[in-house]
């Protein structure tokens, strides 16, 4: 009988959540192509839990680069534990020195990063970062095969997640669901507060559905208007519980952040994605093909960063404050009246 060889990969991403969730096509592609394979993942404590429970994945560890895999020290002492692994195979899909440098240090004999990753001679195979193409594409092309087959983002949410989405869902039964994400790290992907509360109060006497406000505990300062039918879900759930809560409602009004890439791995949530110093051709759109793209075009300004800013350096914000929210409010009413 032929013996099997497995093939130890392992994946370094370290980025904000939601480009760990657009990850996850690339996960399942490796799986298929290399069916015999182990795959490990590196990445922050945040992607690890969103990661949890994924059946192609055999283990996550946590880069804990703000606590005790601060510094060179840090780096050195993970990087050591990874090359007693022994791994065939190393992708590193973030950028950034640090990873490119604990992806050197696994000593693997084949390493693959971006051409424009900082230190990018220290990989032994260079993929070329397209941007044109979405973050997912970029993703896929680490591993050749199966170009036209089209992948999926896959969460996994277990029986403790969606028993407490039934706990905290279970007085709303049968009322349709919709979510508003107004965070985001940066202050000028936030469409303004006041759009969101507008858009809240001509939904607030409605008796058919329930208005859920979703986010982190460090959002819980925006002062965004609750009670009635409005619920606040901020800072009550984790990730993987977030995704299931997502997966319960009809649609997502969000800024263009982690709750994108979240709720583009179910298929029947509609997102309206609201995009404003960002554009869509910088490839980090909503995956989901079931999506709507809200943006000021036209102007010259845009876009202004990959990521956005702190400020407006135009100081007019016209990207954001010009898409009134009865736009976006009457493609929340189209889409509850058809459901």
């Amino acid at each position: 009988m032929r013996k099997v060889v497995k093939i130890r990969i392992l994946i370094i991403h370290t980025a904000f959540i939601g480009d760990i969730v657009l990850s996850t096509p690339l996960v399942k592609k490796l799986k298929e192509v290399y069916p015999w394979s182990d795959i490990t993942y590196v990445t922050t404590p945040a992607g690890a839990s969103i990661l949890r429970n994924n059946p192609n994945i055999s283990e996550i560890i946590e880069y804990d680069k703000r606590g005790k895999h601060k510094g060179l020290k840090g780096i050195y002492q993970l990087g050591k534990r990874l090359k007693y692994e022994n791994f065939n195979l190393v992708i590193t899909p973030h950028r950034y020195l640090r990873s490119s440098v604990l992806s050197w240090l696994t000593g693997s004999p084949v390493r693959k990063g971006y051409k424009n990753a900082a230190a990018s001679f220290l990989y032994t195979e260079k993929i070329p970062y397209d941007k044109k193409k979405h973050e997912v594409e970029k993703l896929l092309s680490f591993v050749s095969g199966k170009e036209n087959k089209r992948y999926e983002i896959e969460l996994y949410p277990n029986e403790q997640d969606v028993k407490k989405i039934n706990e905290m869902l279970k007085e709303y039964e049968g009322k349709k669901l919709i979510l508003l994400a107004p965070g985001s790290k940066l202050f000028t992907k936030k469409w303004p507060l006041e759009y969101f509360n507008e858009i809240i109060g001509q939904l607030k006497n409605r008796e058919d559905i329930i208005t859920g406000i979703i986010g982190g505990a460090d959002e819980l300062a925006l002062n965004i208007v609750t009670g009635g039918n409005v619920v606040d879900f901020r800072g009550k759930t984790s990730l993987l519980e977030l995704a299931e809560l997502i997966k319960r409602s009809e649609l997502v009004v969000t800024n263009d952040s982690s709750p994108i890439h979240i709720a583009s791995a179910w298929k029947d949530v509609k997102i309206l994605a609201i995009f404003g110093p960002t554009v869509k051709e910088l490839g980090f759109f909503p995956w989901s093909k079931n999506s709507v793209i809200f943006e000021t075009e036209g102007l010259p300004c845009r876009p202004c960063s990959l990521h956005g800013g702190d400020k407006c350096p135009q100081k007019h914000f016209k990207c954001m404050l010009d898409i009134r929210p009865e736009i976006v409010l009457n493609e929340i009413l189209k889409i509850i009246e058809r459901v």
